[in-house]
């Protein structure tokens, strides 16, 4: 029977399943077990900026606001956080139903302090990333073409790195949660990217994209909760919609299409199918 890992790993066009020998053999449920075991407030930060578009990608805030629902249906209260080029399309999307806070575009130090702040005042029980790009050694973000886009990106990995509990799903080496098999993946720079990201978490996710892992973490997590928490197809689609409809693009096309690293509605759907049926394969 094919597993979680195997499900959200399919179609890689990246070669992110070279990671897949470096992290648990079943890693959603590595990442699941910290949010099943640390419930209250979660920060969902995501948001990756296109460069060519100037505008977010369709991969990751689609995958967090599918993580969020099913946090609130165990009655944990789910706070998303990106910065001005992302925030307002969450706020789009999940309307009154979460909080969403903007990251400012500051220097490290304010980055920092803004990032404790937020810490002390929500007290969060796990800070959870989603195709959010993170820093290099040198302390700069960069796309998957090397290009710098720190202007474009609020340091949002301070949250992380100053927080205990931690968990990041990423399709790319320049992803927060990267930082794990950052030597990998400056080992294998036609693979992944040249200057990998360097930031650490508990628990990484890897898949062909980040919303399919943020699926897969919650599988993972319906498993241990004994409850399937996944969206059904047509919530997916509404989701995935949304967040086009507030001005998101596929990053791949560049274009304001419901697509996803140039994976079709139809593509993305049968992913989450599959899913559903792993559920439902054992008793969930």
């Amino acid at each position: 029977m094919e597993t979680i890992e195997d499900i959200i790993l399919d179609h890689d066009r990246r070669g992110i399943s070279l990671l897949r020998e470096h992290l648990p053999i079943n890693f959603c449920g590595s990442a699941a077990e910290i949010l099943s075991e640390n419930s209250g407030t979660v920060f969902i930060v995501t948001g990756f900026y296109i460069l060519a578009a100037e505008a977010t990608e369709t991969d990751g805030p689609p995958g967090a606001v599918v993580i969020g629902e099913a946090l609130s249906k165990l009655d944990y209260k789910v706070v998303y956080i990106s910065d001005l080029y992302t925030t307002p399309l969450i706020r789009s999307v999940v309307g009154n139903s979460a909080e969403v806070i903007d990251f400012p575009i500051f220097s490290n130090e304010e980055s920092n302090n803004f990032a404790n702040e937020l810490l002390k005042t929500h007290r969060p029980s796990v800070v959870v990333g989603i195709e959010r790009c993170g820093f290099t050694d040198e302390y700069k973000f960069r796309n998957m073409h090397g290009k710098d886009i720190s202007e474009y990106n609020a340091k949002t990995d301070y949250l992380f790195t100053n927080h205990q509990n931690t968990v990041a799903v990423g399709d790319g080496g320049n992803v927060v949660g990267m930082g794990n098999c950052d030597q990998i993946i400056a080992n294998n720079p036609k693979i992944l990217i040249e200057k990998p990201c360097i930031t650490k978490v508990n628990e990484l996710i890897v898949a062909s994209t980040s919303n399919w892992g943020g699926y897969g973490l919650i599988a993972a997590l319906s498993e241990k909760k004994n409850i399937n928490l996944l969206p059904s197809i047509q919530r997916e689609l509404e989701i995935l919609d949304g967040f086009v409809e507030a001005g998101a693009v596929d990053g791949v096309s560049q274009k304001q299409v419901s697509n996803v690293d140039g994976f079709s509605t139809e593509e993305n759907s049968a992913i989450l199918e599959r899913l559903h049926n792993y559920l439902q394969s054992i008793g969930i």
